[in-house]
């Protein structure tokens, strides 16, 4: 409901319309009253002017009730509709009502009047609310969906690529520094790597992708990259910024959230192409049941807020309700992707916060990011200096993987290192090679998705035949995205597909000297 309800009244006595007013100033309500007794008036007005409601009479010299509520329904369809009218009669009413009226008052029960419209206008902002959180659940299914089939092409395009870098690193290390064969591997490996950079963007999107959080002040982390957004906008464009001195903390991933802030002041860039202003500002926030009832996909509690904001163009409903779909854009063809606002929400969403969106024509685009607080200081322990070399062994490792060439990309890098490796296209050939090797294994390297099995299960059977053996999980996926599915248990170790050659030797030889896992509790 507006700050003042609007009524238009079709009614072609005066009189009528003014005791109408006045019946609401003796209810205690502040309602303006617009009188029109054309077709054309009534038109006019309910196409330019904002109403809450139509009160009408039925007869009038050249127009009537019915006329005025089809055209009421073919225009503003959701917009309450209340007859009031001395010649209705109650069969017409019955026909009034199927016909989409919200209620019919006889003239000579004026005390019904003001009930009926407050109860009409009621019910007319209960339905328009409906319809929005109906919308805005849509559109959150849409996006899940589509979220689901992107992580499941990056999955997929992930092996692929993995295949494709890895033996073009081992075909640059046997080319000569020059020449023409070279600098052709060498396009083929930097497409490649394009096209993984595009999977992590699908990832981000649909909240797959690995995340390395720690405990942030985001005062700091925004103070630190504003140079770089300075140079990133230009000087037609004035950077504003507001940071709550009390901000509180929150656990998140520095690298991802410099993503989130690049690609949103680069959108707010790309809406004020003759310059303007880019608001940058941080606070504190409390959000209650009544937020989250009307912002799908957000939950109760103390959050840290991030708003950008531009003096930019702005976007319609229809636009705004669309941003963060993958591969929408309203950016000419060939300059974007269409996935800079995708990574936002997902990189946000897996983060444990959401995005919220305002933005009008002519009025520029508010961008708001809430991220849960904490208190706790960053006590993760740093891994530098632990890290294992990239080099070789003698171990015994079965391989498991389902996609024949990164299996064999896989086994020639390792058995050139000097491990032993038996591999296997499935999870039973792979028990079937364990139980081949009567010493036992030191190594289950498996991918997480297999068919017959998830890898976790074929992990925990190997161990029953191998105790000792440690085990390393690959994916397409990532560690914290099988974790949400409850595939992997917290601290498994994990390779992120596609790797590098050095990452997957550095990686093997890190678990193989990792201390040895304790038994499980009984």
């Amino acid at each position: 409901m507006s700050a003042r309800t609007r009524v238009l009244h079709l009614e072609d006595h005066l009189t009528d319309s003014d005791l109408v007013s006045v019946w609401l100033h003796e209810a205690g309500l502040d309602w303006e009253v617009v009188r029109v007794d054309t077709r054309e008036a009534f038109l006019s007005a309910l196409e330019s002017d904002e109403f809450d409601i139509v009160l009408s009479d039925f007869q009038l010299p050249a127009f009537n009730g019915h006329e005025a509520l089809t055209e009421t329904r073919a225009r503003r369809p959701d917009l309450a509709f209340v007859f009031f009218t001395a010649t209705l009669g109650e069969e017409r009413a019955v026909e009034a009502l199927k016909a989409g009226a919200t209620d019919f008052v006889a003239k000579e029960r004026p005390d019904r009047l003001v009930p009926a419209l407050l109860r009409a206008v009621r019910e007319a902002e209960e339905r328009k609310e409906r319809k929005r959180l109906e919308s805005q659940l849509l559109q959150s299914q849409k996006l899940e969906a589509v979220g689901q089939l992107a992580a499941g092409v990056a999955h997929d395009f992930n092996n692929l690529l993995n295949v494709i870098t890895g033996y073009s690193e081992l075909l640059l290390r046997s080319l000569p520094a020059q020449g023409t064969d070279r600098q052709r591997t060498e396009q083929i490996r930097r497409a490649a790597d394009r096209g993984a950079g595009l999977t992590r963007q699908l990832l981000a999107f649909s909240r797959r992708q690995v995340l390395e959080p720690r405990v942030l002040d985001l005062n700091a982390a925004l103070a630190d990259v504003q140079s770089m957004l300075a140079r990133l906008i230009g000087e037609d464009i004035k950077i504003v910024t507001s940071f709550d001195p009390a901000l509180g903390r929150v656990f998140a991933d520095p690298g991802q959230m410099e993503q989130v802030l690049v690609n949103l002041v680069v959108n707010a860039r790309d809406a004020m192409p003759s310059g303007g202003a880019l608001v940058l500002e941080t606070s504190n926030a409390d959000l209650d049941g009544n937020y989250v009832r009307t912002h799908p996909g957000s939950r109760a509690g103390t959050f840290v807020r991030l708003a950008v904001s531009d003096t930019g163009h702005g976007m319609d409903e229809a636009t705004a309700s669309r941003v963060f779909e993958p591969f929408f854009t309203t950016k000419p063809r060939g300059k974007g992707t269409g996935l800079g606002l995708a990574m936002v929400h997902g990189i946000v969403r897996q983060s444990g916060g959401h995005v919220d969106v305002y933005s009008e024509p002519g009025h520029g685009t508010t961008f708001k990011i809430y991220l849960p607080r904490v208190d706790a200081s960053d006590e993760r322990p740093s891994d530098e200096g632990t890290r294992a070399e990239a080099r070789g062994g003698t171990e015994t490792i079965v391989l498991v993987e389902d996609e024949d060439g990164l299996r064999a990309l896989i086994r020639e890098v390792l058995e050139d290192a000097g491990y032993r490796v038996v591999e296997a296209a499935d999870p039973e050939r792979g028990l079937a090679a364990v139980r081949a090797q009567p010493k036992g294994i030191d190594l289950l390297m498996t991918d997480v998705i297999l068919p017959q099995m998830r890898g976790n299960e074929l992990a925990d059977r190997v161990r029953k035949i191998s105790p000792s053996a440690r085990v390393l999980f690959m994916s397409g996926y990532t560690d914290e995205a099988i974790g949400q599915h409850a595939v992997l248990t917290p601290g498994a170790q994990f390779l992120q597909k596609p790797f590098a050659l050095s990452a997957l030797l550095a990686k093997v030889r890190a678990v193989l000297e990792a201390p040895p896992e304790p038994p499980p509790a009984l």
